[in-house]
């Protein structure tokens, strides 16, 4: 069976199903905690799961990613609700894609390839930053009011409620654990998902609590709340539509323009790291992905959902659990549409702290401090966009400080490049400047000072056998010194330059209505 192919294998039906299942579980903590850490409704973010599993599976690119809200997309989210409401979400999250779709027919699937690992990494970082400062509130005991960011210190403290922070720490026990060695020795404890096993306990201590009668027990406001869900009709009439009168703001399509490149950085990232542990050895079209992806995004933002990304810990999820297909992520979003559908009172048991762990847990390992220690060893070069990028983040927003990461790796590779474009030694009265296989115009500069330190009566010899381009800025500067060379007593050499004499004819024309030409002086200085 081919990669892009949407029909069923029946050969893996039963592990599909059964993997299905699994990420089922996987998702619903994280398809709510990324929604209430966004400052959406909880239903935002189930109804992008669904849209995921039920429309991007069959459309996507991967046979093994599974498509959702992302917790990389809730910085931006946060700030676009709050600058044009969350009808104004839906609204961008339409035009974002639209411009995926128009990526892919551009087989633009490529990009992540033009973004240093550094800046990708800062970005990830940040989104961890972010995800933590949003999560601190609710992991303390506050309800949805103080979702989208934390509140000043007093506040924080005031508000606290014991048994939030106690569900909070459990939980993030329970997370830990299973990512020590220990917990990886024995593969069969990880059958059940431990943020599934998280929000369970989480739940258990809620419901213990409030039967006890106990005084700690938590509020309506500090669970999850899906008002009105209590059956089918009551989940189609709680969609909700874009606010199309946002039309005429200019900054709505910068923010499209922001979730549509940050969703297919991380979609790529993620097929490609989903293609990595695939045991069938699959590829991915990766420009199909793009594609479908903008297809969920158009869908999500019609009817109410968040955008979303192929994720990858849902995908990883995927494939540990036995999935071979694209069916597995749909079963996922069945289970995810009858579980709201008909069941979102258990839904609502839920505490808040709970999915605050998980997401905690999350933003850590986007900024665990193994990460920047790696950036760190890598070198200056490597770290320098990497830091950047994650303060630029924290100190704007996430397209800028992608931006400005780009900008300061792309200052590295300048240098680099000037630093290599062409090397000279000296031996006494003799030179030689030898070209490496691209000189460009960025290494103008370069080239007038190793050409200033060449002694007066001495002998340069320009070596260009082995270069495959010469900009025309650098053929004028060396026919500038050629021609002022006898006047110093200087002889040149030059070797390998008659291949690139065709790219700068302005030269040529003036070296022929020239007395001392530079073609008189190699001839004397010998043949090139």
């Amino acid at each position: 069976m081919s990669e892009t192919s949407s029909q069923i294998d029946t050969r893996y039906l039963g592990r599909d199903i059964r993997s299905g299942i699994v990420v089922f579980f996987v998702a619903i903590p994280l398809c709510l905690g990324i929604a209430i850490a966004s400052g959406a409704p909880p239903l935002s973010g189930l109804i992008a799961g669904m849209v995921g599993g039920l429309v991007v599976s069959w459309a996507s690119g991967s046979q093994l990613s599974v498509s959702g809200p992302a917790a990389g997309l809730t910085a931006i989210v946060l700030g676009v609700i709050d600058q044009y409401g969350y009808g104004g979400l839906l609204f961008a999250t339409v035009l974002a894609g639209l411009i995926q779709i128009g990526l892919g027919f551009a087989r633009m699937g490529i990009i992540g390839a033009f973004v240093p690992s550094g800046v990708i990494k800062g970005m990830l970082a940040g989104i961890g930053l972010i995800l933590i400062g949003t999560q601190v509130p609710l992991a303390l005991g506050h309800g949805a009011e103080t979702e989208a960011g934390l509140t000043s210190p007093g506040a924080l403290i005031s508000g606290i409620s014991p048994l939030a922070i106690a569900i909070t720490v459990v939980c993030l026990a329970i997370l830990v654990f299973f990512e020590t060695p220990l917990a990886k020795r024995y593969p069969k404890l990880a059958i059940v998902p431990p943020p599934l096993i998280a929000v369970i306990v989480g739940v258990a201590m809620s419901m213990g609590a409030h039967w006890m009668g106990s005084g700690l027990a938590l509020s309506a406001q500090q669970h999850v709340s899906l008002p009105g869900l209590d059956g089918p009709a009551s989940l189609l009439a709680s969609l909700q539509t874009p606010d199309f009168s946002h039309w005429l703001s200019p900054g709505i399509y910068l923010s499209a323009l922001t979730i549509a490149l940050v969703a297919s950085l991380e979609t790529l990232l993620s097929v490609e790291a989903v293609d990595e542990i695939d045991p069938l050895g699959r590829k991915s079209s990766t420009h199909r992905e793009l594609g479908a992806q903008g297809i969920g995004n158009m869908l999500s933002g019609l009817i109410g959902g968040l955008p979303m990304t192929a994720v990858i810990v849902r995908s990883s999820a995927n494939v540990q659990a036995g999935g071979r297909t694209r069916l597995a992520s749909f079963v996922h979003g069945v289970l995810l549409v009858a579980s709201v559908a008909f069941v979102a009172f258990a839904l609502e048991a839920i505490p808040l702290a709970a999915l605050a762990a998980i997401l905690l847990f999350t933003g850590y390992k986007l900024a665990r401090p193994a990460i920047i220690s790696a950036q760190w060893r890598a070198g200056f070069q490597r770290f320098a966009p990497f830091a950047v990028t994650i303060v630029a983040i924290l100190a704007t927003d996430l397209l800028i400080g992608v931006l400005t990461g780009m900008v300061v790796a792309l200052y590295f590779l300048i240098r680099a490049h000037y630093r290599s474009a062409m090397s000279m030694t000296h031996q006494g009265q003799h030179a030689l400047l030898r070209f490496n296989s691209e000189v460009s115009f960025l290494s103008r500069d370069a080239l007038r000072h190793h050409l200033s330190r060449v002694p007066e009566n001495g002998h340069l010899v320009i070596d260009a056998s082995t270069t495959r381009f010469i900009d025309p800025d650098i053929r004028e500067d060396i026919d500038r010194f050629v021609s002022g060379a006898p006047e110093r007593g200087i002889t040149v050499e030059l070797r390998g330059l008659d291949r690139h004499t065709a790219t700068y004819t302005e030269a040529n024309a003036r070296r022929a209505a020239t007395p001392a030409t530079s073609e008189d002086w190699q001839a004397q200085a010998g043949p090139a």
